[in-house]
């Protein structure tokens, strides 16, 4: 394979695990404090891109032509729908299940996806949508091809990644969090409010699949099996980081997208998820507790 090619295919490759990171990031936050795969941040995402696009339209109707200012306000008002979303399912729904098994909290949060994804249906029926954005051409560097389209959406969801980890380790809440992760009972005995934590953290996953879904409706187009299909690529991004490792979720992203779109090469577009997984098993077998993960033995 020419050596621009394979570099136009890890380009590829980053930009998308960059994208799969917010969604994997989300559920790995979750599983960390709650102790259950949320199910629905897939269809979370659906939903913060839905918003994004309704979002859009009516500020182009207001008159605002610019297509980075109203993209903007689509994505500030798309991660504060889902995270309200995302808050209100954990006040209503799962905070009510902390004392049930994993699979209780695991079966409401696939139930809570079918009713997003039902609703958004409902809503704004089977059609695909798109952003309104710019035409614009890609960057020849002699045969690497740089959209500047895939340049922002990396910066973006840089930029929040960023954000989150800046948080989780310098603020009091996050340093809270991560406590609240590493030893639950120890926390609740020390007097830490962890209601209070669970809403913050809930709204931060919810803002995280928002922002992710946007991001990926940017890349791809708007419809309402979008999440549910990035889904299982964020569940493996997060096995294969180490489960409770935000840094591993992330890396896990990366690497899942950028061997997915390596594959395309010799397997095509449609297999490509295949061997992605076929990673994941590879990784896991030589480190069972994932690339950042640690496994811990039971006596």
């Amino acid at each position: 394979m020419p050596l621009a090619s394979l570099l136009n295919l890890v380009i590829n490759g980053l930009v998308e695990g960059a994208v799969i990171a917010l969604p994997a990031l989300a559920l790995t936050l979750v599983m960390s404090i709650s102790r259950f795969p949320q199910a629905a941040t897939g269809d979370l995402l659906t939903l913060g891109a839905y918003v994004a696009v309704a979002t859009q339209a009516l500020a182009i109707g207001w008159g605002w032509q610019a297509s980075v200012v109203s993209m903007g306000l689509a994505l500030v008002v798309a991660s504060l729908a889902c995270a309200l979303a995302s808050v209100l399912a954990w006040r209503w729904v799962f905070s009510r299940l902390t004392r049930s098994a994993m699979v209780a909290s695991l079966l409401a949060s696939i139930g809570l996806a079918f009713l997003i994804r039902s609703l958004i249906t409902l809503v704004a029926g089977h059609d695909q949508r798109t952003f309104s954005l710019p035409l614009v051409r890609a960057w020849n560097f002699d045969g690497i091809r740089v959209l500047p389209s895939d340049l922002v959406i990396g910066a973006v969801a840089a930029g929040l990644l960023l954000l989150v980890f800046v948080w989780l380790r310098y603020s009091r809440s996050g340093r809270l969090l991560r406590a609240l992760a590493d030893n639950p009972e120890l926390a609740r005995l020390s007097g830490i409010r962890t209601r209070t934590l669970m809403w913050r953290l809930w709204a931060l996953a919810g803002a995280l699949a928002g922002a992710g879904g946007v991001l990926l409706g940017v890349k791809s187009v708007v419809m309402p099996d979008m999440g549910w299909e990035l889904l299982l690529p964020a569940f493996a991004a997060m096995i294969l980081g180490g489960i409770g490792s935000p840094a591993g979720a992330v890396a896990g992203a990366l690497l899942m997208g950028v061997g997915q779109e390596l594959s395309v090469a010799w397997v095509g577009p449609s297999y490509k998820i295949v061997v992605s997984f076929l990673v994941l098993l590879a990784v896991l077998l030589v480190r069972p507790g994932g690339l950042l993960g640690r496994v811990e033995s039971v006596r």
